[in-house]
């Protein structure tokens, strides 16, 4: 689910950061700049994990900041094909269910990777799943704790085609990073079924 990823990079320490440590202002500016962001093909940032390397600052002219060579690791959010991971649903529609774990919200179920007999009510919203036609149905409801497994990564790149607005909104729709998953096998959908 997560990996170590080398960057080498040039981050800027701005003159209020130089009393503290330099180690700690070179992690602040490497976490502000990386953090909660999606790198294509890499995936989601989390924060630093070790500094590697640092050149000697360079004083840029008329502004003051620091500019400092690094080579870093940092810690990535990136789930691999076939691993399994808890996330919440979020919401259904009959297309499908989108889940989201504490910290990523890009996660989507399509209806053909739920289990056979699975059903969308479209009075509740939600999608059930009759395991057995004599008992009641099972339900996929919203904030239930779900497992789910990664069947493929989606890469949208948000850079726009043109200057033109409707070019710009079109990329920012596009999530940069989307992970689709399956809850076809056993041992997959709402957890508190497979208590």
């Amino acid at each position: 689910m997560f990996i170590l990823t080398k960057i080498a990079d040039l981050v800027q320490i701005t003159p209020e950061n130089f009393g503290r440590a330099s180690h700690l202002a070179i992690e602040d500016s490497i976490n502000a700049k990386y953090s909660n962001k999606v790198i294509q093909k890499i995936g989601l940032c989390i924060c630093m994990y070790d500094l590697l390397w640092a050149s000697e600052g360079l004083i840029g002219h008329g502004d003051g900041v620091v500019n400092v060579n690094v080579e870093f690791r940092l810690i990535v959010f990136r789930p691999f094909k076939g691993e399994t991971i808890f996330g919440r649903i979020s919401h259904a529609t009959k297309d499908g269910i989108s889940i989201r774990t504490d910290f990523f919200e890009d996660i989507y179920v399509d209806y053909k990777e739920l289990p056979e007999n699975a059903q969308y009510n479209h009075n509740e919203g939600v999608w059930t799943w009759v395991f057995d036609k004599d008992e009641d149905p099972y339900f996929y409801d919203k904030n239930e704790m779900v497992r789910f497994q990664v069947v493929e990564e989606e890469w949208h790149d948000q850079t726009p085609e043109s200057t033109e607005q409707e070019a710009v909104d079109r990329a920012k729709k596009l999530s940069p990073y989307r992970v689709k998953g399956s809850m076809i096998k056993d041992g997959l959908g709402v957890c508190l079924w497979w208590e």
